[in-house]
């Protein structure tokens, strides 16, 4: 494994639509186990293939429980991951981004979404998410067809360059 550099605005990858993955051989296996530690490294939420320069639609989300940070997070991997459902239901939170440093915005996102994807090995998944959870989802779902947060935001500000909060 290796952390890879993350990119970061205005680098074109981010701005790509992410290849639909076909392969899920040695070589996505091993991007995966490195955006694991890239996104451990960065002390991120989620990470997509193209923060790492690579037009994949492969994304990771790391999230604990709500109600109780006893729990260890749950590491989420997803490959061409979509969203077949959205809520009505829409509210309003900050974002931030590994790829945008040193700014965060408000960003209304359905509150709770139906995703399917693939695991990393190609088997099927369909999850109901909500919450902080769904927010992370649709922000590197939004990745992969090269949309930033900053796109969707209703308001933006600056903040201390350390700070990534998905």
């Amino acid at each position: 494994m290796a952390v890879r550099e993350i990119v970061i605005v205005p680098h074109p990858t981010l701005r790509k639509k992410a290849e639909k993955i076909t392969d899920f051989g040695p070589d996505l296996q091993q991007l995966i186990d490195d955006m694991i530690e890239t996104l451990h490294g960065a002390y991120g939420a989620g990470l997509a293939a193209p923060q790492v320069n690579v037009s994949q639609q492969v994304i990771l989300v790391e999230y604990g429980a709500d109600e109780n940070e006893e729990i260890p997070p749950t590491m989420y991997v997803v490959a061409n991951p979509r969203v077949s459902r959205f809520s009505q239901e829409i509210v309003t939170g900050a974002e931030g981004c590994l790829s945008i440093p040193g700014m965060m915005g408000e960003v209304e996102r359905s509150e709770e979404i139906i995703m399917e994807g693939q695991d990393r090995f190609g088997e099927q998944v369909k999850m109901r998410l909500q919450g902080w959870t769904a927010r992370i989802f649709q922000h590197e779902i939004d990745h992969l067809n090269g949309i930033l947060y900053t796109d969707r935001a209703t308001s933006t500000w600056e903040t201390d360059e350390d700070f990534n909060p998905v």
